[in-house]
């Protein structure tokens, strides 16, 4: 009984793609390019235009009606858990985390973008003030843009992520989306922000999550350690 004979080209395991070429820093490059643009064009509406500006008003004065003692409750504790003491608490634990689980790089990302993020935002406030345009007495100060405790809750939510293991990646992601827009709408029914103000923040966050991913995509690409599976 004769064998079939196959050629060496027919056995040849196929290449597999280069995955730091598949996964490389352009992406998350444009994202951070597309928020910086996102960032001056929502303050220039939210603040020049005045049809805008009104409509933002409005939105707050929205939200504020939906004030009541449990909501109002839920809403304070939400922002409580963003204040700098607990943030920084945050941070070294994921930081921790990320070391324990071998990757230094994210970690060092983690640092950055925590840092970063909470201080963009408060030097952009006294940068750009401008006065907001109020609805039956709901009244927001100059100094609001973009909201500190918006961008800490994106930033926060974004580096749970980023420290996850893959597999469990897409529900913490989700979780921490529904935790930004918990507190971004907490911000609003107090009456700590206006509605631009918590965009602003989701911006910054994102801007510098983009960032990091970029550069922690390079790195990869420069130096491969196993990290790569989880950036």
């Amino acid at each position: 009984m004769s064998v079939p004979a196959y050629s060496a080209a027919a056995v040849r395991p196929r290449r597999l793609p280069d995955r730091a070429h598949a996964s490389g820093p352009g992406r998350p490059l444009a994202l951070a390019l597309l928020c910086v643009v996102a960032l001056a064009l929502v303050w220039v509406i939210a603040n020049l235009v005045p049809g805008a500006q009104y409509k933002d008003a409005v939105l707050l004065h929205d939200f504020t009606l939906l004030s009541h003692p449990r909501v109002d409750r839920v809403g304070n504790f939400l922002l409580h858990l963003l204040e700098p003491p607990i943030f920084i608490i945050w941070g070294i634990a994921l930081v921790a985390t990320a070391l324990a689980r071998g990757r230094p790089r994210i970690a060092v990302a983690v640092v950055a973008v925590m840092a970063l993020a909470p201080f963009t935002t408060e030097t952009l406030k006294p940068l750009v003030a401008h006065p907001h345009a109020h609805v039956d007495g709901v009244w927001i100060g100059a100094a609001s843009w973009p909201s500190g405790h918006s961008t800490a809750a994106l930033t926060l939510a974004l580096c749970v992520a980023l420290v996850t293991p893959s597999r469990w990646r897409p529900i913490v992601a989700a979780l921490g989306a529904a935790f930004a827009v918990a507190v971004g709408c907490s911000l609003l029914i107090l009456e700590w922000h206006m509605p631009s103000d918590v965009l602003g923040g989701y911006l910054v966050a994102t801007l510098w999550m983009a960032l990091a991913v970029a550069v922690l995509r390079f790195a990869e690409r420069r130096r491969p350690t196993h990290e790569h599976a989880d950036a």
